[in-house]
């Protein structure tokens, strides 16, 4: 099946790697819109906006940012277009407004498209069910490239609420996003986060259970981003002929 799809995004550096996966992957590229100041070399045609783009493609993949979300969403429910969103550093309010959007046309909202840490995320959630609170502390470690703007990372964020799912809690109600000056003793239960920004690190990400007796660590390094522009290339093909609803990257790749 051939499927056209439009970026999001396309002259920023997942962009412009989604244009070659997409191209590998014999899919049609659409085109694509950029961010205001972005560069002027995306490898495909650019579109004034978000709603012309979305007249000339099956499915848009979106590495932007979080403050597009609201106008993404509504000229895409308007167009009946697929939406593989890898943006990160989203709110409440932005969540809310793609499981809205998920009412009306079919979503993928990832924090992360590799199939490693798609199954770290499996494995995150059964292992905070197995390891209870009371006994094991839950620690997430990551680090990224310098210019990355929101902390913790969303697949932080991500392996924190599979944590926090598999022991039937809300991660709003646990997370300590940061630690400085005098915090006082370690609450149990609390699922703690540390970022890292420096050089051109792509992702590094380490989920610790610290027991009295032993420690317990699973951990992901990507080495290229092109494994987000692969997964993300798949999603859209996966996505195509869905019917509306919000899915995640565990669908995709039939990971339960």
């Amino acid at each position: 099946m051939t499927v056209s799809i439009g970026i999001a995004g396309i002259t920023g550096r997942m962009g412009r790697l989604v244009v070659e996966e997409i191209r590998a992957a014999g899919g049609t590229l659409a085109g694509g819109v950029r961010r205001p100041g972005a560069g002027e070399r995306p490898g495909g045609a650019l579109e004034p906006d978000i709603t012309a783009l979305a007249r000339l493609c099956d499915v848009v993949i979106d590495f932007t940012h979080a403050s597009t979300v609201a106008g993404h969403a509504a000229a895409l429910a308007e167009a009946g277009v697929g939406w593989v969103l890898g943006t990160s550093g989203l709110g409440a309010a932005e969540e809310a407004t793609v499981a809205a959007t998920a009412s009306r046309i079919p979503v993928i909202y990832a924090a992360n498209f590799s199939p490693g840490v798609n199954l770290m995320l499996a494995l995150s959630e059964r292992m905070g069910a197995a390891l209870s609170a009371a006994e094991y502390d839950a620690e997430i470690l990551e680090m990224h490239h310098r210019q990355k703007v929101d902390a913790p990372s969303g697949t932080a964020i991500g392996i924190g609420r599979a944590v926090a799912k598999g022991r039937g809690v809300m991660l709003e109600a646990v997370m300590q996003g940061g630690r400085h000056g005098e915090v006082g003793v370690r609450r149990t239960g609390e699922i703690g986060f540390a970022a890292l920004r420096g050089g051109q690190v792509v992702g590094e990400h380490t989920l610790l259970f610290a027991g009295a007796s032993e420690h317990l660590a699973l951990m992901h390094r990507a080495f290229d981003r092109r494994v987000y522009a692969t997964g993300a290339v798949n999603a859209a093909f996966w996505l195509a002929d869905r019917p509306a609803g919000l899915y995640t990257m565990r669908d995709v790749l039939g990971i339960p």
